[in-house]
Order: C-alpha cells, then sequence, then structure tokens
C-alpha cells in the first residue's frame, strides 16, 4: 500500500466514524425527540466519535507499527463503543430512572458518567503506559508548557471578557460581579482541573479528530485559513441533529444551527492559534473542555439540563457574530495563519506534527 493510498484509506475511514455514525445516531436522535426519550447520553457519545475515527483507521491501517500506541487506542474505541450502546439504549429503553437525593435520573444517564470516568482513568494508564515516543508519534504529547498556559490564560480573558461584555448589553453589567460573589462558582472552578483528569476522554474525541486530523488536512487543501474555516463549517454541521433535537426544538433548530456555525468557526480560529502556538493538541482539549464546562458559570445555572431545549431568537445570531467575530476571530491576522503548509502538511504519524511550535 503506498503512502498516498493508505493516506485515503484512512480519510475514509475517518469520515465513516466521524460523520458517517454521526448521522445514523442522529436519526435516533430525532426519533428520541418524538417520545420524549431523555437523551443526555447523546451529546457525550458524539464528542467520542471524531478521534474513534482516527484512531480506528491508523488501527487498521498501521496495526504493526512499532510506535503505534495500540492499548490507548484500543481503550477509547472500547469506551466509544460503549457510549454508543447507552445512546442507544436510551431510545430502545427510555424512561429507565434511578433515585438519586430523592429526584429521578436517567439510568442511561448515570452509567454514561461511569462509563466517562472509569474510561478515562483506563486511558491515562494506557496512554501513560505507552510511553513518550508513542505518545509523540502520533501527537499526543503535552510540549511548550508556557505558550500552553499563556493561550489558556488568553482564552480564560476572552471567555469571561465576553460573558461580561454580553451582560453589560442586556442592562446587568454587574452580574458577573455577583457571579464570582458566589462561593458556589469558587468551589467549581476549583474542581475544574480534577474533574478534567476524570473525564477528559470526551474533549480529546474531538480535538484529536478535529485539530490533529482533519484541519492539517483540509490547511494542505486550502491554505492555513481556508484550511481552517472549512472545518469551522464541517464542524458546526456535524452538530446539526443536537441542533433540531437536543439542544432546542426543531422550530429553532435553524437559528441554533446558525449560532452553531459561528461558534464552531470562530473558537476553530482560536483553537486553531492555540495549536499552531504550542504544537500541543492538549491545549484545544483543555480550551475545549473550558468552553463547555464554564458555560454553567456564566449562565449562572448549575442544572444538568442548562443545554437542552434552549430559547433562542434571530436576533441572537447578529450579536454572537460580532462578539465572537471580535473576539476570536481576530486570530486569524496573527503570524501562525501567515504561513503556507508545507507539501508534506499531512498528519502522517512518525515523519511531521500538524503545526510545529513557535
Amino acid at each position: 500500500m503506498t503512502d498516498m493510498t493508505k493516506i485515503k484509506k484512512q480519510f475514509l475511514i475517518f469520515l465513516f466514524v466521524a460523520f458517517g455514525v454521526t448521522y445514523m445516531m442522529g436519526c435516533l436522535t430525532w426519533y428520541g425527540s418524538t417520545i420524549s426519550a431523555e437523551m443526555s447520553v447523546f451529546p457525550s457519545a458524539q464528542m467520542y466519535y471524531p478521534a474513534a475515527g482516527v484512531m480506528l483507521a491508523y488501527l487498521l491501517t498501521e496495526w504493526k507499527e512499532h510506535l503505534l500506541p495500540r492499548w490507548f487506542f484500543l481503550c477509547f474505541l472500547l469506551v466509544t463503543a460503549a457510549m454508543l450502546v447507552l445512546s442507544v439504549l436510551c431510545i430502545v429503553l427510555p424512561g429507565q430512572t434511578l433515585s438519586v437525593s430523592e429526584q429521578p435520573v436517567s439510568l442511561w444517564a448515570v452509567l454514561s458518567q461511569y462509563v466517562i470516568i472509569g474510561g478515562s482513568m483506563f486511558c491515562w494508564i494506557m496512554l501513560l503506559a505507552a510511553r513518550k515516543k508513542r505518545r509523540a508519534a502520533y501527537g499526543l504529547c503535552f510540549r511548550n508548557v508556557k505558550a500552553a498556559i499563556g493561550c489558556v490564560f488568553v482564552f480564560l480573558l476572552l471567555y469571561f471578557g465576553r460573558a461580561w461584555i454580553s451582560y453589560a448589553m442586556m442592562g446587568q453589567a454587574g452580574m458577573m460581579f455577583e457571579i464570582f460573589k458566589n462561593p458556589s462558582t469558587w468551589s467549581y472552578l476549583l474542581f475544574l482541573p480534577v474533574n478534567f483528569l476524570l473525564a477528559f476522554t470526551p474533549f480529546l474525541g474531538e480535538e484529536y479528530g478535529w485539530r490533529y486530523y482533519m484541519q492539517p488536512l483540509l490547511q494542505k487543501r486550502y491554505g492555513m485559513r481556508g484550511g481552517v474555516l472549512v472545518l469551522g463549517v464541517a464542524w458546526g454541521l456535524w452538530h446539526i441533529f443536537l441542533d433540531f433535537f437536543y439542544y432546542t426544538t426543531p422550530d429553532m433548530g435553524l437559528i441554533m444551527t446558525a449560532s452553531q456555525l459561528i461558534t464552531c468557526i470562530t473558537l476553530g480560529i482560536f483553537f486553531a492559534w492555540a495549536y499552531a502556538k504550542t504544537g500541543n493538541i492538549w491545549v484545544p482539549v483543555i480550551l475545549h473542555y473550558l468552553n463547555n464546562n464554564l458555560s454553567v458559570v456564566v449562565a449562572n445555572n448549575y442544572s444538568a439540563e442548562i443545554m437542552e431545549n434552549q430559547q433562542l431568537t434571530w436576533e441572537m445570531v447578529p450579536q454572537a457574530l460580532l462578539l465572537n467575530g471580535i473576539l476570536f476571530g481576530l486570530f486569524f491576522l496573527s503570524k501562525e495563519f501567515q504561513k503556507q503548509p508545507a507539501e508534506d502538511f499531512v498528519p502522517v504519524p512518525n515523519n511531521i506534527q500538524p503545526m510545529k511550535s513557535m
């Protein structure tokens, strides 16, 4: 098998898992919405599919490669399969509940948390056991620590700055001060690093697929900026079933999709900048984790149902475009996007890093 043939085969396998499985499960999301099934497992499970596609592609085409972190990849695929099964069970056996603090909670949602936590722990063990050479060969090393910390700090400033501007535009400029006066906010923030260790796999699931694997391929085809924009659109549309049948209701699905596209394109620009700055896939993984988990802080609502059945209007879309476009989109002007990808700028293990550190 030639290198180009192998790369094409890997890409087809990736597409089948990352998008094919996602859209097949999306049909179940639609059906689940018609029977009012509890579907909180679906978005968590979907986050695993992009990296699962990459890992399956590598396992099927490079099994004999001595630097392949086989057991880590196999462990991650096992966790992905377990999450997929739980998603199906949500639809096949709806209404299964447990009593937690005298409140009914979905059995499948509880089991999914055990799978995520237990799976993350086993994945850490397999990743560490793989040793540095294997991690480095497949883009899994943590590197450029100072630059990584700097990128995270910049993201936090922009994230909370955006929240403050949003509240100010609604005449509630003091809301962020009230949020940070609440002891629950600080308890939640202090636990975030521990929670990341316990539940990192869904976020690696997206970023290893998008930033590590798909972005370099698109950048080789469309250029440094064009590749990021195309990925942002693909990433946004990847959410479309959740946009219509989970995050909101079908009548607001188009609004959510438009908002999702803005979010994925602009955050994709910042994540790509951070990845280019550090050459460290764990930086966008951490940023993705913070983006998702800090939403409850800025919303001042720690309910588990905060992401479901959101109420949106078209008036919110221009505001999201303006804020995200200025705060995150301006990173498109940085020097990291002014170079052209090398001729061999594709995610080939043992050969190159997707983006070199600065």
